[in-house]
Order: structure tokens, then sequence, then C-alpha cells
């Protein structure tokens, strides 16, 4: 089941983003600060993120074996987390098992949000099929091409990260999981790079994606530095992503990992304000008069006034009349019902022309 509707893609009032407070692994940490289990450190930042404002937690399920090669080096900035293998990275925060996913899950089902884990290998999937409404695959693995299928083939709808792809290999991965039977794909944009400068985060490709794609709603997973603002994910948003991703933390002073590049419950609950400061502003797309307006479309618009009195029987020229405010008479958009007719009573100057003063 869809924890989301997209029926519509364009914002406005009733278009609230899908926001994922990304946990990731950062829940080790957190228990090695606070001295307490890492099954307790994450159920406190699933408890964080739901009172912050959070449509879903997510987390990364894998074993580090299964993940990475021995010899795999690191991608990151090694300045903010000085692991040089992958393997040795994924290898510190690889002990949840099924039953702690569980767990997981459950307790999230209790504060109202959606739990999610992104799997990274088969047994993973089979993990959280039962636990979750929604896949998410990582920008990783869009290559990964028999992955992708055996993911499609569970029938719930698909979160494909695009980060550092190509639009062929975009193409290629949103046809394998159509050719499973799986329409129901959401295209994230992403940078693969972590963290993502600002000038890096080119928002400008959600439009592309739009484009491209024009049959999948679109969202933005974001590896940027939290500005004080928000501004980054609150950009996303007005640009038309429907999915908002980025990485979570208690404590983004904390060294290594994704805490660095990662939002903490203030910047949260400062991001979704902002969304929904954005939706009031935005309201509805249909152009029309809306009924706070009803007093100045009737008192700020003109009238046809008589520039001087005209008597009774008098044929009415341009010269006679003027336009001045209240809008409570005759339209100056109406002025061929007026010239050229003759009054029915003496209209005073400065007088509005009422329809009925004229014949």
């Amino acid at each position: 089941m869809m924890p989301v509707e997209f029926e519509t893609y364009a914002i406005g009032r009733d278009a609230k983003p899908f926001v994922i407070a990304e946990i990731g692994v950062n829940y080790y940490d957190i228990a090695g600060k606070e001295q307490i289990e890492p099954i307790d450190a994450a159920k406190k930042m699933i408890t964080a993120a739901a009172q912050a404002g959070a449509d879903a937690v997510k987390f990364q399920t894998y074993k580090a074996e299964k993940l990475a090669s021995k010899y795999s080096p690191a991608y990151w900035d090694t300045a903010q987390e000085p692991t040089s293998s992958q393997y040795e990275l994924f290898k510190k925060f690889d002990s949840f098992e099924k039953e702690d996913y569980q767990e997981l899950a459950h307790f999230s089902q209790e504060n109202n949000i959606v739990f999610l884990s992104t799997p990274f290998d088969f047994e993973a999937v089979d993990v959280l099929d039962e636990l979750m409404p929604v896949f998410k695959i990582s920008s990783s693995d869009i290559t990964n091409i028999p992955f992708i299928r055996y993911i499609a083939q569970k029938k719930k709808p698909v979160f494909l990260s695009t980060g550092a792809s190509t639009i062929d290999e975009i193409d290629e991965a949103v046809e394998a999981i159509r050719e499973e039977g799986n329409e129901e794909i959401v295209l994230m944009h992403c940078i693969l790079n972590y963290p993502t400068a600002y000038r890096d985060a080119n928002l400008g490709m959600l439009s592309h994606l739009r484009k491209r794609y024009p049959d999948y709603p679109i969202g933005y997973s974001d590896h940027t530095l939290p500005d004080s603002t928000m501004s980054v994910l609150t950009t996303a948003f007005i640009l038309g992503a429907m999915v908002i991703e980025k990485h979570f933390t208690l404590d983004k002073s904390l060294p290594g990992n994704d805490h660095y590049h990662a939002m903490d419950p203030d910047d949260l609950r400062m991001f979704v304000q902002r969304v929904s400061f954005v939706q009031d502003i935005i309201g509805i797309s249909e152009k029309r008069p809306l009924e706070s307006e009803m007093p100045a479309r009737m008192f700020a618009r003109r009238s046809i006034v008589a520039k001087r009195e005209i008597l009774k029987g008098t044929i009415i020229t341009e010269g006679m009349v003027t336009f001045k405010r209240p809008g409570t008479g005759i339209s100056p958009r109406s002025i061929k019902t007026v010239i050229g007719k003759r009054a029915k009573k003496t209209i005073s100057e400065d007088e509005i022309v009422e329809a009925e003063f004229v014949a």
C-alpha cells in the first residue's frame, strides 16, 4: 500500500511532500555517545523524527561481506570519515538481524511513522518485504538490474535514486521495473557525493526528470550540508519534488559516517514548517478572484460617473462621463451601453451612472 498519494505532481496547498528522515546507521554513533544499546538509539531517533514531522524513517539493511569487497576504496570525504575501505566502514554498522528490523518496524507503527530500510542484497529484500510499504533502491544499485528486477517483483512502489546516473541508465532501470509489471515508480534526483556542495545540488535536474518521465512522481535525496533555513529542501519541493529524503541525526557534530551532512530534529521541524508556509502562499493553481478580494473588487474598481450634470432627456456623449471609484455602477468595459443613450433622469455631477438611468 502506498504511504502517500501522488495524484498531483504540482505543488500547492493540498500537495504535501512525503518526508523521509534517513537514519541509516547513524544510531550506532548515537548509541556510543549516550552509552545505550543500538536498538534503543534507533528507537530514540524514530521518536525524534516522528515528533519533528517526518512521514517516514529509513534505515539501511546490509551485511558488509555481501556489499563490498575487502579492497573497495572509500568514495566519501575522508577528512570527515577517515575509514579508507568501504568494507571496513560497513562492517562497523551491520550487526542488526531480521528480529531487530521487525522490532523497529513495530515501534515505528506505534509512533505513527512509516518504517523503511534500503536493502543492499537479495536476502535483505526478503527480510524487509513484510515490513515496508515501499522499497527504496540506492543510487549505487541503479545498474544492478537483476537486483532491481527482484525488488520490482515484490509489486510494491519503488523509490529509485538516480545519483551519478546517465539518462540511459535511468531508462534501463525504469524499464526493468516496468517489465516486471510494476508501474509504481518515484524517481529521486540525487547527487552521489558526501557532502554535496551547494553549487553541485543542481536542483534544476528535477525539471529534466519531470519532463523526461511525466508519468512518474519526482523526488529528491539530499546530501548537502543543512543550511540555516533549509532552503535546499524547500527549493526542491517548490520545483516539484514530492518525496524528500535526507540523512537524519540527533547530533550533527559527531564525527564520521553520515552525521556531518545530516539534518537534526530542529532542521527537520524547520523544513516542515517552511513547506507548510510555501503551500499556503502558493495556494490554488486556478486563477480566479478570492473571497478576500471581493471588497476590493467592488470598491477599488471604477464605474462610469457623470463628469457634469446631465439633464433628463440628454443624449449622453463621451465628454459627459468619466471613470471613478467605487465599482458599484456600470463598468468602464461597458461604456458602449451608455454612450449615445438618453438620460432617463437628471444625473448629478459626480454621480455614479446606473443601468436604470439610461435608455
